[in-house]
């Protein structure tokens, strides 16, 4: 076994041996199923503490022809694939970690000619025997070997991307790096499958891509690898049933991440993080801290700011991601920089509705404490008064609500205050610290028609009251719990047990007031 030909099964050894695995080898079962055809050009992209090395080392120690590793997967989901036993330690395996080969070479150039010597050394010691043309091509040394051995090469790329996140304005050394990858790979019949992981897609100049020949499966559309983007829902429940984890607070802190066929997607590393440590908590820092975040929403794009507090007010923004360059350099509007920060994780998208928002808890404290640094001090006054204000909810203190949420208002006025919309937009960053007790459900289907916000109890917090707040737009508070008693909407909680507060929310255009009114009921 080398470095980077064949490394062997250590790395994915590891990952079985730690305290926590969770089986993600279904992967496997796609990329046997595109190996050797057109579509064995697999790019998959995700934010840091997603478990994309992990991948590769599992693909490694599967796909690799040196050492037999059927013990390590015969438990595991692939072993009931049809493939499994077909492509099962098949292959001649290069793995590469552009971000190693980067960080020791100057320049683009002192890396590509790095990988291609360390290459060429473990290539021609192990194929000694073969006849080669030239023993400085690695594209013709790969071919001689392919001819005489007949054994094609699987070939693994971690953090492919890294040369655009770290040499930014190297537009030239990005063309030459694509331009290698391109040659090394496309349509050569020596490549068996070639999977690269990074953060970013693959990145476009002009309308065409240089590597168009890869599959792409990304933050905005991971396709059939939804499951494989993080931890499942029922992966997570295992988890805390396991661990005697509160899995409600799971939710709350690490879930978000939404796709058509995993609706709900866990960050794997934060999940772990909470198990090991018996604390929820943030653990985003660990790999990267707010400072890279505050570098994107400081960006002057008209309407970025009103967008970025609208998501943490609990909105979702529709976002076009077409024009996005797949960089870290190139923005012409707030729709690429929100974009980027889906990709980065900072962001959950919304495909059917094009919208992006704050997945969870852990990623919403991230968003507070870039602003603090950047002093946007009436959204970060109105975040922390929010528990002051919840308070004087449960307590029905109704005028103490309606000059909460005025001074929310008037600190932050994010949008033009004309309508409903923006009430509700208000009432979201009044009410934040709710999130830290209630599941909070927005138009909640309940009696004749929809509730404006419900705040419903976490199990552990189950001695908190249940919420149903109306808002009303240039019309009573008092409309507002007429409302609710009209349209049935309590019916909808008539599984709780315990007290249920109606509020009553609204705001008057001419007198430029807000009004509550507060009842308490029990069920």
């Amino acid at each position: 076994m080398g470095i980077y030909l064949n490394p062997g099964s250590r790395k994915f050894e590891i990952s079985l041996k730690s305290e926590i695995y969770v089986d993600k080898t279904s992967l496997i079962a796609y990329t046997n199923s595109v190996v050797g055809t057109d579509q064995r050009y697999v790019c998959v992209s995700r934010p840091r503490r997603f478990g994309k090395s992990m991948a590769v080392g599992m693909l490694a120690a599967y796909y690799g022809c040196e050492e037999e590793t059927g013990h390590m997967f015969k438990s595991l989901d692939i072993s009931t694939s049809t493939s499994y036993q077909e492509y099962l330690n098949q292959f001649e395996v290069i793995q590469l970690d552009i971000q190693e080969f980067l960080s020791e070479s100057s320049d683009i150039d002192e890396m590509l000619d790095s990988i291609k010597k360390n290459l060429l050394w473990e290539l021609t010691d192990k194929f000694s025997e073969v006849r080669y043309y030239d023993k400085d091509n690695l594209v013709r040394s790969m071919r001689d070997i392919y001819l005489a051995k007949k054994r094609p090469f699987c070939i693994l790329i971690d953090e492919w991307d890294c040369v655009f996140r770290e040499l930014k304005e190297d537009k030239h050394g990005q063309k030459k790096y694509l331009d290698f990858l391109r040659n090394w790979l496309k349509d050569k019949p020596y490549v068996a499958l070639a999977y690269m992981t990074g953060i970013l897609p693959i990145k476009k100049y002009g309308s065409h891509s240089a590597l168009n020949m890869f599959d792409e499966f990304s933050m905005i559309d991971p396709g059939m690898l939804a499951g494989s983007v993080g931890f499942t829902e029922n992966e997570v429940k295992e988890l805390c049933t396991k661990y005697n984890m509160d899995f409600y607070e799971m939710k709350a802190w690490y879930d978000g991440y939404s796709f058509d066929t995993a609706p709900s997607v866990y960050s794997p590393k934060s999940v772990v993080s909470a198990i090991l440590r018996r604390k929820f908590g943030t653990y985003w820092n660990q790999t990267e801290t707010y400072e890279a975040l505050k570098i994107y929403i400081q960006m002057n794009y008209n309407g970025l700011k009103d967008s970025i507090i609208g998501m943490l007010a609990g909105e979702a923004v529709e976002i076009n991601t077409e024009r996005f360059s797949n960089d870290m350099m190139t923005f012409s509007s707030k729709d690429d920089v929100l974009t980027l920060l889906v990709h980065l994780g900072y962001l959950g998208y919304d495909d059917r509705k094009k919208s992006a928002f704050i997945p969870n808890r852990e990623v919403s404290l991230e968003y507070i404490n870039a602003m603090e640094s950047l002093h946007w001090d009436g959204v970060v006054n109105a975040l922390k008064d929010s528990e002051i204000l919840l308070e004087a909810l449960w307590n029905a203190d109704e005028e103490a609500v309606a000059s909460g949420v005025e001074k929310v208002h008037l600190s932050t006025s994010i949008l033009q205050y004309n309508d409903e919309n923006a009430l509700s937009y208000t009432i979201g960053l009044a009410f934040y610290a709710a999130r830290q007790y209630y599941t909070v459900i927005r138009e909640m289907p309940a009696g004749k028609g929809f509730a404006d916000i419900c705040l419903l109890p976490r199990p552990h917090y189950s001695h908190k009251p249940a919420v149903i707040i109306e808002l009303k737009w240039n019309q009573t508070a008092e409309g507002a719990i007429q409302q609710i008693r009209d349209k049935g909407y309590v019916k909808v909680l008539e599984s709780y047990k315990g007290n249920i507060l109606l509020a009553g929310i609204s705001y008057d255009k001419k007198q430029k007031k807000h009004e509550c009114k507060i009842e308490k009921i029990q069920l």
